[in-house]
């Protein structure tokens, strides 16, 4: 019984496995209450986790990250420490002693590249591949530390790639179909070469991805000559790095790229249209779903406000706000266009 509470306690960590583990992420409660993680976790061989050879393991999914070579920490960290959170994989279906990845890949990577660690710690699972991608998207949604670009390019490479639909795709990232349609415009729109020229761009939210698709649509600027800029960028990055200069910098040459490209595509912020004098009085709307009362919308001299019950939809919202309000706005922003 101890052995079988240990397997599901390093199952419960995967949800931060995308961390160094020389600094582990706390442990959540997220594999009790997501089905996908679940299902994956109880698919799981109960007898040990496996010391497996890293060429027994293929990675043939859909990439979700645009810097996958980025273990160089991650390496070190596994020489000093172990690898301390196993990776999930499944049997290959046709191999005998072969496992297709499911999620763990900077580990799997990190130890590919090391000297010193040969065997790669690995719980494996009867999965087939929609199980497996979906295990792989909710872990990867778990951690929340994909930047909106490559949530889209994931997103959009899903629907090209026949796992569904857009609303399919929408269910199983747990955001609105809307959502996920704007933002694989975005992604067209961009471009699959340019993205991945940029990088991640940590913190450049929606909006701003928008904005640079509609000014390189309106610039008629040449893709190949903005990878260029995207890349010199890096190269410029590096050079300081080595030279000492970059210290006041941030840390992530990605948001220096794409800051790069939006200059040279003549992007600029959309004007601000002037704001309507706010009423003097006190207006209260009540707001209700299937007939029932479930919500109060009040607006004030001092602006908007809403007023939920405490309960589960409160709770999500709350932990859905962020996304929600740059979706809100863009469609604010977008609706003269429609």
């Amino acid at each position: 019984m101890t052995s079988k509470k240990s397997r599901l306690s390093m199952l419960d960590s995967l949800a931060a496995a995308g961390a160094p583990v020389s600094s582990p992420a706390p442990a959540t409660p997220m594999m009790s209450s997501n089905r996908a993680l679940r299902s994956a976790r109880d698919a799981v061989d109960s007898h040990r986790v496996w010391d497996l050879e890293p060429h027994q393991i293929e990675d043939t999914r859909v990439h979700d990250r645009l810097d996958p070579n980025d273990i160089h920490d991650l390496r070190d960290a596994i020489e000093a420490n172990g690898q301390t959170v196993p990776i999930l994989v499944r049997r290959h279906p046709s191999e005998a002693d072969r496992y297709l990845l499911v999620y763990g890949r900077r580990r799997l990577e990190a130890i590919r590249a090391s000297d010193k660690v040969t065997k790669v710690r690995a719980l494996v699972a009867t999965l087939d591949d929609d199980a497996a991608v979906r295990a792989q998207i909710s872990e990867n949604m778990a951690r929340r530390d994909l930047s909106f670009i490559e949530k889209a390019l994931f997103a959009q490479e899903l629907v090209e790639n026949g796992f569904g639909n857009q609303s399919q795709v929408a269910e199983v990232l747990t955001v609105t179909k809307s959502s996920v349609s704007m933002a694989i415009a975005i992604a067209e729109a961009v471009g699959p070469d340019l993205i991945r020229a940029i990088g991640p761009a940590q913190g450049i939210g929606r909006p701003r991805w928008d904005a640079l698709a509609k000014a390189i649509a309106a610039s008629g600027t040449s893709q190949e000559g903005l990878i260029a800029i995207a890349q010199k960028e890096y190269d410029d990055f590096t050079m300081r790095a080595v030279n000492g200069t970059a210290e006041a910098e941030p840390a992530d040459p990605s948001v220096l790229a794409f800051e790069a490209v939006f200059s040279a595509a003549g992007a600029a912020p959309a004007p601000q249209k002037p704001a309507k004098p706010a009423k003097a009085r006190t207006l209260s709307q009540p707001l209700t779903v299937d007939g029932l009362r479930s919500a109060t919308l009040r607006r004030t001299a001092k602006g908007v406000s809403l007023e939920l019950p405490g309960g589960g939809f409160a709770d999500w919202l709350e932990a859905e706000a962020q996304t929600l309000i740059e979706e809100l706005h863009a469609r604010w922003q977008s609706r003269g266009e429609e």
